[in-house]
């Protein structure tokens, strides 16, 4: 739809200040706009209404258009159409006017008044349309839907690159099961050449219904970088030297086009531009983290910063010399343990020295029980008390007074030499 307001002309006279005479003619403002759609936008032309006396001069046409959401935008133009790209816009405002420039100084000599018009799209569907490129070869695309899309719409991306038309390979969806994003791996970019990216959304219940929007990035500007690559350090004069190369680009790799920030602790990250960063150690004693990103910024400007590369640590000297004083003394202990123990196993099993030590202990003969017994048997009489012991005979009526300890001591003697040959 196409809505326009025009402005008809008004004489404008400006001096020249060479001396030229000023023209006479009026000068019509712009008119018969009209607008046809193309594939990355639309082509706004008009018709000039210039005359004949005015051709002697240069004409030019300053155009200033602008989305809804946008800044200004301001072109002197040569030629009587504009294409304007659309991107993910519905609408625009513009307003166009013609110039009279000397030949000479090309100053200006008239201009006419302003042309107005509001170009209103097709609605669009999606919002937040952002790609980024990764590991060189990987693209990932997402897009936001917004609430008036219709409920059956589904959403579809391709781009061309190269000539080359590339369908989407893998699709993100949300829980309403709308495609809502694109993966597609083992892709490769002329940075030299732009992408261009269409994203159609189909109205399942009405085939006619088909919108397409396009958006053009340049792939440089898409890309994330890896991480710097070879990240080095070394101590020197009490101070921390950070090295490492830039990482693969799909872009120039000239040292001149990249950036680097260095984060070393909690420290703000510092910004560097050379593949080197020194910086002082204040703390000998405190353990130090360096990580290191890359972005281009030179060349051309990335988007985004690449990841932190791996974490370095460094200057936690005292645990790593406890450490390794710790390691040389068992590399050095252990083998000399085992060596000795084995040693010492083979003459102990060698010269019997532990037989000594585990021999058991034997039994006494019965000699040796029977003499035990019958001297606790006379510490029992001694004390008045009777020993009852199956294998001997109780002394307890002799006919034959006793008296004295000698005399007892024989009559047990004699029962001990009955007892040990087996008489009762």
């Amino acid at each position: 739809m196409l809505l326009l307001s025009l402005t008809w002309y008004e004489m404008i006279s400006v001096s020249l200040a060479n001396g030229e005479p000023a023209i006479t003619a009026s000068i019509m403002a712009p008119s018969d706009l009209h607008i046809v759609k193309h594939d990355f936008g639309v082509i706004l032309s008009w018709n000039s209404n210039i005359t004949e006396e005015i051709k002697t001069y240069y004409v030019k046409y300053v155009l200033i258009y602008k989305f809804d959401t946008a800044k200004e935008i301001t072109e002197r133009l040569q030629e009587k159409e504009k294409m304007i790209r659309l991107g993910l816009h519905s609408r625009f405002h513009a307003k166009v006017k013609t110039q009279l420039l000397s030949k000479e100084s090309e100053d200006i000599i008239k201009e006419s008044n302003w042309t107005e018009f509001t170009y209103k799209a097709p609605p669009v569907y999606i919002q937040n349309f952002s790609c980024v490129i990764y590991n060189i070869s990987n693209l990932n695309c997402t897009w936001d839907i917004k609430t008036e899309a219709p409920e059956d719409a589904q959403y579809f991306l391709s781009y061309r690159h190269s000539r080359e038309e590339f369908q989407c390979q893998l699709y993100f969806t949300n829980a309403k099961n709308k495609n809502i994003g694109c993966h597609m791996k083992e892709v490769y970019f002329n940075h030299a050449n732009k992408i261009r990216f269409n994203i159609t959304v189909k109205e399942l219940s009405n085939s006619s219904e088909n919108h397409s929007y396009y958006k053009k990035f340049t792939p440089q500007r898409l890309e994330k970088l890896n991480p710097p690559i070879n990240v080095s350090i070394s101590l020197e004069n009490r101070r921390i030297k950070i090295n490492w190369k830039p990482p693969p680009t799909i872009g120039s790799a000239k040292k001149k086009c990249f950036t680097y920030q260095v984060k070393i602790t909690d420290l703000e990250p510092v910004d560097v531009s050379e593949e080197e960063y020194v910086h002082p150690i204040h703390d000998p004693a405190k353990k130090y983290v360096i990580q290191v990103r890359a972005k281009k910024t030179t060349c051309i400007s990335n988007k985004f910063w690449s990841e932190w590369s791996e974490p370095v640590f460094i200057n936690d000297e005292y645990k790593g010399y406890k450490m390794n004083t710790w390691k040389l003394l068992i590399l050095i202990l252990f083998p000399s343990m085992i060596f000795t123990g084995g040693l010492l196993i083979f003459l102990c099993r060698r010269y019997k020295c532990i037989d000594p030590i585990l021999t058991p202990i034997p039994h006494p003969s019965d000699r040796i029980r029977i003499w035990l017994a019958s001297d606790a048997a006379l510490s029992q009489q001694e004390y008045g008390l009777v020993l009852q012991t199956p294998d001997m005979l109780f002394i307890s009526d002799l006919s034959t007074p006793v008296t004295g300890r000698s005399k007892e001591t024989h009559a047990f003697a004699d029962l001990v030499t009955t007892n040990g040959r087996g008489e009762c």
